[in-house]
């Protein structure tokens, strides 16, 4: 009893702890009897919490502002002097990006990927990718915190494996022992759209939401799943794996052991492919022999009826998928990326349109405003987790 106790008061110091920081954070600088009125915390407590932020880099004293005749000193949040490098690992590029906990961007570079060469090169590409990044000047005074890396596919998030990225040719790759023997600082691998859902949840349109699912559709299609504030990763932390939905009953029977078999028609590299086939039955002198997702979007935007046809087609089936994800865990946003959701009049848009009366609550279904770098934002959130004793919690305030 003694230590459920024990362990009580220390989760609670640490709620205390992650709730304080989080509102410096996101509505800093604020004074400290604001932050015990707004978190309904004794005054004690939030000092003392303070004082530890502050031994700890985190936070400081800054500007003072009047307060009945007197003036009291705001509490600020230090997100300039802690750098982070997040990774984005895609199917045809690999972006990295060097960020500071308040989220300003210090160096984007983007390499495409040269994952068909191989999985010894792609690694090799990753390795070059991080030490680009780590070559880069921090700022007077910065300190580097650590590296979150998103990998595609089904990734363990608590050994740092990736068990199977098909774009990759990766099997059972230990990726995080391999960058912790490469580079001294902490090491953090997760699945790409779980570490990109952070980033929504963070910095994006739908910070502090507790239940938000974040859908990436390009060269694959999958999902990362928040839950009442915290990220749901399932039994074998293969939750999000939407680009195995079924499209029909075709496709039972089938074994899908590269892609899934959403994937093999909604996904970029599948609307490529059926472009390709489609093209071999249509005449169109203005498509490319080998079509890419962008050529199709341009010919539909163009009225090209082969195009049209190839765009509703995907846009019923995503639309599908949404439904059924929203009938089942009723989130309150949907963010969409990738490069297929990012033709947003051709996707986004009709996508919301078809879900209108299916279901009993449709979400805001949303183009991500971070782009390819929500997962930058998303290492900033999962770094400051793991460096701090950090925990998320969910307040709208």
């Amino acid at each position: 009893m003694v230590l459920d106790k024990a362990a009580s008061a220390g989760l609670m110091r640490r709620l205390n702890s992650s709730a304080i920081l989080n509102l410096i954070r996101v509505d800093g600088p604020i004074a400290r009897a604001e932050i015990a009125r707004r978190l309904g915390m004794s005054l004690p407590t939030v000092m003392r919490v303070v004082e530890d932020l502050i031994a700890a880099d985190l936070v400081a004293l800054g500007p003072s502002e009047p307060s009945g005749g007197r003036r009291r000193t705001l509490v600020e949040f230090k997100g300039a002097a802690h750098a982070v490098i997040g990774v984005d690992i895609g199917g045809t590029k690999i972006q990295g990006t060097v960020v500071d906990l308040a989220g300003r961007v210090h160096r984007d570079v983007c390499i495409a990927s040269e994952g068909e060469a191989g999985p010894e090169r792609a690694l090799e590409q990753l390795y070059g990718l991080i030490q680009d990044l780590l070559d880069v000047p921090l700022q007077t005074g910065q300190k580097m915190r650590g590296i979150a890396v998103g990998a595609p596919g089904v990734t363990l998030s608590n050994t740092g494996t990736v068990v199977w990225a098909p774009s990759l040719g990766w099997r059972d790759l230990p990726l995080h022992d391999l960058l912790a023997s490469r580079f001294r600082l902490p090491i953090f691998v997760e699945n790409d759209v779980n570490l990109a859902t952070l980033g929504e949840y963070g910095f994006g349109l739908a910070a502090g939401a507790q239940n938000l699912v974040c859908i990436t559709v390009g060269t694959g299609i999958g999902a990362g799943v928040m839950l009442e504030g915290r990220l749901y990763r399932g039994h074998d932390q293969a939750s999000g794996e939407v680009g195995y939905f079924l499209p029909g009953t075709q496709a039972l029977g089938r074994r899908y052991d590269q892609f899934g078999a959403l994937e093999d028609l909604a996904s970029g590299r599948g609307i490529a492919a059926r472009a390709a086939e489609q093209l071999r039955a249509v005449q169109d002198p203005l498509a490319p022999q080998d079509p890419t997702t962008e050529d199709v979007f341009r010919r539909a935007r163009e009225g090209a009826p082969w195009a049209v046809a190839l765009v509703e087609e995907t846009v019923n089936l995503l639309s599908l998928m949404i439904a059924n994800i929203s009938a089942l865990l009723n989130p309150e946003f949907v963010i969409l990326n990738g490069s297929v959701a990012r033709a947003e009049d051709l996707i986004v848009a009709p996508i919301r349109k078809r879900l209108e009366g299916i279901i009993p609550y449709v979400p805001r279904v949303l183009l991500s405003d971070l782009g390819p770098r929500a997962c930058a934002m998303g290492a900033i959130m999962m770094v400051l987790d793991a460096t701090t004793g950090h925990v998320m919690v969910n307040q709208r305030f």
